[in-house]
């Protein structure tokens, strides 16, 4: 016999239902126009960096400041990695030339994976780690505590003088750290070829770039200047628009490395198509 259910439990089990999928409606709501937010805001934290980039009134000391900063505190941890990479990449790669009998291409290769790739992307990865972390956590400090509302009050410019001035010199540091970095690369290749065998200093250099062409320098150093504008705008727009808590200046600086070391692989892909695109 068919079980008959009483009009109070069907009503409340209707009710129930309802306020159910009202619940997820508004939790999906709130997170579309979290997004949405999220979204205008960077738009317009980009516009106002662009403007004022522009704009008269240069922070020209903050520039040097940051600049001697950015290149000064990461040449060591550059020249270690980039001579390591190389030294690495010689090491893996010998034993599996020598099968083939392309032992004399060593050098060349090397130095066109570091040239094209490795140099430009390790040292544009372990920027975002060092660089980025730091401007996030140095701004969101200073949102925490209040400085950058006492810029604005006063009538100054937080963008003009705390922004752009990290972005233009990470944007300028970075490719000349990857340029070092190849360079140190190419370095620690030679050491690592001689470590087996007995390579001379100048024969090496002329093997490395004996085939390297104009066309694989260029779109690997442009490329590094979109890198360090990537990691000084993340950085910087993680770390002003942090919030009031003082974890809030962790959270700023762990999001401001996840993002822009994953934007930094996202430009390398572009970029990666574009060059095969004109070079084809």
């Amino acid at each position: 016999m068919k079980k008959i259910v009483p009009i109070k439990n069907l009503k409340k089990y209707a009710i129930d239902k309802t306020i159910k999928v009202s619940e997820k409606s508004i939790e999906k709501t709130s997170k579309i126009s979290a997004f949405l937010v999220d979204t205008a805001n960077v738009f317009l934290f980009l516009t106002r960096v662009f403007k004022n980039t522009f704009s008269r009134g240069f922070e020209f000391k903050e520039f040097l400041k940051h600049c001697f900063q950015i290149g000064n505190k990461s040449f060591a941890l550059i020249s270690i990695t980039g001579t390591i990479i190389g030294l690495v990449l010689t090491i893996q790669s010998r034993p599996i030339l020598i099968k083939f009998g392309a032992l004399n291409m060593l050098p060349n290769m090397v130095a066109i994976s570091l040239i094209r790739e490795m140099g430009p992307v390790i040292t544009a990865l372990i920027c975002a780690g060092k660089i980025g972390s730091s401007m996030g956590a140095e701004l969101g400090s200073m949102r925490v505590t209040e400085q950058i509302d006492a810029l604005e009050v006063s009538s100054a410019n937080p963008i003009k003088y705390l922004i752009v001035p990290r972005v233009l010199a990470a944007t300028l540091m970075i490719p000349l750290l990857s340029i070092f970095a190849i360079t140190m690369g190419i370095l620690g290749g030679w050491i690592g070829a001689n470590i087996k065998g007995d390579l001379n200093f100048v024969l090496y250099i002329s093997q490395a770039f004996g085939k390297v062409e104009f066309m694989d320098l260029i779109p690997a150093i442009t490329k590094t200047f979109f890198f360090g504008a990537v990691i000084g705008l993340v950085g910087c727009y993680k770390g002003y628009n942090a919030g009031r808590g003082t974890e809030s200046v962790g959270i700023a600086a762990n999001t401001a490395v996840v993002t822009a070391s994953f934007l930094v692989i996202l430009v390398d892909l572009i970029a990666v198509q574009i060059t095969d695109l004109i070079l084809q």
